[in-house]
């Protein structure tokens, strides 16, 4: 069975502290679906249109994992910390391998 990957790619940041709230509830809430975080932090280099801010890169053992740990009560509460504090892109993408 192929792995999923969940990457999430901040495009600005308006509430620093809004973010740190959310991540006190996102990272267990991830955990707690299955999910394992690979990378996280501010990006080392960019090319082309690339962002230099937050990259988050958790992996999953199935689609399904994963967009249940989007939907669970968690993140919910995660997303709702949150807030407006920033612009961001997730893509759930799957292994070729």
């Amino acid at each position: 069975m192929s792995k999923v990957y969940w990457i999430c790619c901040y495009r600005s940041i308006s509430d620093p502290k809004a973010v740190a709230e959310y991540a006190k509830l996102a990272a267990p809430a991830m955990a707690a679906a299955g999910g394992r975080f690979l990378a996280r932090g501010d990006v080392a280099k960019t090319f082309e249109a690339g962002c230099n801010e937050r990259t988050v890169l958790l992996e999953f053992d199935s689609l399904e994992q994963a967009a249940a740990a989007y939907e669970s009560a968690g993140y919910q509460a995660a997303l709702k910390a949150l807030g407006n504090g920033v612009v961001r892109d997730i893509r759930i993408i799957k292994s070729i391998a």
